[in-house]
């Protein structure tokens, strides 16, 4: 391989002698690719990702979505749950406090999607303006267990010896007691209200991120190249932010995604019991909670309010399996 090469570039330059140096590397280039060793560089091509090929960039990741239409339902029923927290007035201009007696115990119409309750409300505005309510729970239970429970997984991982026992055996004390059980017993301590709803949820929840956490950090630690940095005289925290987190935070994340779901249940079925806000707070469990004693004449005041979060629930779920391993082994 090593004589041809040289041969090809020989003749190259045997062929290029007499003419200018630009005319003698082009010789030189198209013989070496026609010895099957190289190739002449295309004058419009441009070097890098841009001509990474037809699978690269938005178009690589809108054909990952369009190839699994689950996917995309769920990418959109977020979305949709999103704007719906952020911006109601985009889905409706009712008002979700205000009722019409007359028009009470309306089934889905035209006029009203949800229907209309004992009070002659549109329960299609109150769920568009519930979701704000439920998300607002469900982002603080999650993100309080993702910092807590992160941090002691953290420092369980990295510091090691008698912290970590100390730290670990307290997260098995929280993960002997069901977290639905420990969210009520919490939230009753706490008192009535979303933010002590989310933060109960949340504790509950910490004790499995604390587990991922440790153990992503415990295999990250013991990687060659963490190794090699400690070796060159890399400081703790270096190593710590620089190597160990990065590499670590995925499946946490994706744990996170996963406990979305499992956090807009545990904060609905405490709304449900009369744990959130107070009425007439048009929260997604408190809107079963009212419509559970006309189920048999009004089925729509519990089912479509389910519906929803029942929707959300799964769209985070296949989102998080997408994130989990999917989109990974296609890249």
């Amino acid at each position: 391989m090593s004589r041809t090469l040289a041969d090809g570039v020989a003749a190259g330059a045997d062929g290029a002698e007499g003419t200018d140096a630009p005319g003698a590397a082009t010789g030189a280039a198209e013989t070496v690719g026609a010895a099957g060793l190289a190739r002449p560089l295309d004058p419009g091509a441009e070097p890098g990702p841009a001509n990474a090929g037809p699978g690269s960039g938005p178009r690589r990741f809108l054909r990952f979505l369009l190839r699994r239409p689950g996917l995309l339902a769920s990418v959109l029923v977020l979305v949709l749950v999103v704007l719906a927290a952020f911006w109601p007035g985009l889905f409706t201009s009712q008002d979700p406090l205000h009722g019409v007696p007359a028009e009470n115990f309306r089934s889905p119409s035209g006029g009203h999607w949800f229907g209309t309750d004992e009070l002659g409300r549109d329960v299609f505005s109150r769920v568009v303006h519930g979701a704000q309510l439920s998300l607002k729970a469900t982002l603080i239970a999650v993100g309080f267990a993702f910092v807590v429970g992160g941090l002691i997984g953290l420092v369980a991982g990295f510091v090691g010896r008698w912290v970590e026992d100390v730290l670990m055996r307290f997260v098995d004390v929280l993960l002997s007691i069901p977290s639905l059980f420990l969210s009520l017993a919490l939230v009753t301590a706490l008192g009535y209200g979303t933010v002590k709803v989310a933060v109960a949820v949340g504790i509950a929840s910490v004790a499995g991120f604390a587990r991922v956490t440790r153990a992503e950090v415990l295999r990250v630690r013991q990687a060659v190249f963490v190794e090699a940095s400690r070796s060159c005289g890399a400081r703790w925290y270096s190593v710590l932010g620089r190597h160990v987190l990065p590499n670590a935070a995925g499946p946490v994340i994706v744990l996170a995604t996963l406990e979305f779901g499992a956090a807009i249940l545990a904060v609905s079925s405490l709304s449900f019991l009369g744990y959130g806000a107070p009425p007439p707070a048009p929260e997604w469990g408190t809107l079963i909670s009212d419509g559970r004693n006309y189920l048999a004449n009004a089925w729509w005041l519990t089912a479509l309010p389910g519906l929803a979060i029942a929707a959300t629930g799964l769209a985070t779920n296949r989102l998080a399996r997408a994130l989990d391993g999917e989109w990974a082994r296609q890249r």
